[in-house]
Order: C-alpha cells, then structure tokens, then sequence
C-alpha cells in the first residue's frame, strides 16, 4: 500500500515486470536503430526513472536530453500543455526517440511532436513505458508501447500524484480499482 496525501494507492504493475518491459524496449530500440545517429529526448519530469532504467538496458552509442512539459493538475489532464522548455543539442538529421512515462490523450505528444519536427530530424518517434489507448485523441501514436493500460489514474515509477510518489519503484493504482 502507498499512503499519498488523501488517496490510498495499491501495487497495479510491480518492479519487476517494469524491468523485464524496459530490457524488451531496449532491445527493440537497439534492433530497430542499430548504427545510426539517436537522440533520445526525455520528458520531465515523470519520465526520469524510466529514461535511466531505459539508458541502462540500451547499449548502442547515443545523446539523451530533457525537456520539460507538462499538462496534468493532481488527478486529470489539464487539457493545456505548458510550454516546453531545455532542449538544448541540435536534432537536425538525427533519429529522435521521445521517452515519455505515460501517454493517456496524447495533447503533449502532439505539442512535442510539432515542436520537434520543425527541427528537421531524420526521424521522430515515441517510446512510452504506459499506453491509455481508451483516452487517446492524438495523431501519433506511440511506436514502442510498455504497457497498454485502462483509463485510469496511476502512480509510482515517476508518475506523481501532486507531485508525490515519483520515487517508487512500483506503479500503483487507486485502492480497490479493477486490475489490468
């Protein structure tokens, strides 16, 4: 059990089927974009633990950076996204993989998306550790997809709640909530 503010949140995905995903995600990047030039681009701040853990298991030569956006208010989607902020290397030409913890309507993606082609790199796509394909409204759909979830709210593994629980190592969902 995880105790957050007023919300009590039980284990949804354990550590260990988060890792043994990640490791699968890896190896398809490495397969995927062998001997060429990637950059990953992470997005701040839900998606640290996951950029490491992916960093890890990825063993060709590449640049990670970070960007920052965001579109959620505690438990919902804001349905805005703030401006993105901190990408600092130039892209142009190069195969960009965003990293995303979890991609539910898909308003940031679109947001990035835009953003990042106008850069001009060789190609742009997105690898997220959590799928909502029941909330998604966006045009680009993830190309490396961890799990596929329900529309409901988690937490853990970097995702928050009010900006608490980034630093569990499971993802949790709402006490008493139907499992995957």
């Amino acid at each position: 059990m995880l105790q957050l503010n007023d919300k009590t949140f039980e284990i949804f995905i354990p550590k260990e089927d988060i890792q043994a995903e990640i490791s699968s995600l890896a190896a398809k990047l490495e397969q995927d974009y062998a001997g060429k030039e990637v950059v990953f681009i992470a997005v701040l701040n839900g998606a640290f633990m996951f950029a490491a853990d992916l960093m890890k298991n990825f063993r060709n030569p590449c640049e990670i950076t970070f960007v920052k956006v965001s579109s959620y208010q505690g438990m919902h989607s804001s349905g805005r996204v703030d401006e993105v902020i901190g990408l600092n290397t130039s892209i142009k030409d190069k195969h960009v993989i965003i990293i995303e913890d979890i991609v539910d309507t898909g308003i940031t993606m679109e947001k990035l998306f835009t953003l990042l082609s106008g850069e001009k790199p060789a190609s742009l796509e997105i690898v997220t550790l959590l799928y909502k394909p029941e909330a998604f409204k966006g045009k680009h759909t993830p190309t490396y997809i961890g799990f596929s979830i329900p529309n409901k709210f988690v937490v853990g593994y970097g995702l928050d709640y009010n900006e608490l629980g980034r630093n569990t190592e499971h993802i949790y969902q709402l006490k008493g909530e139907v499992s995957r």
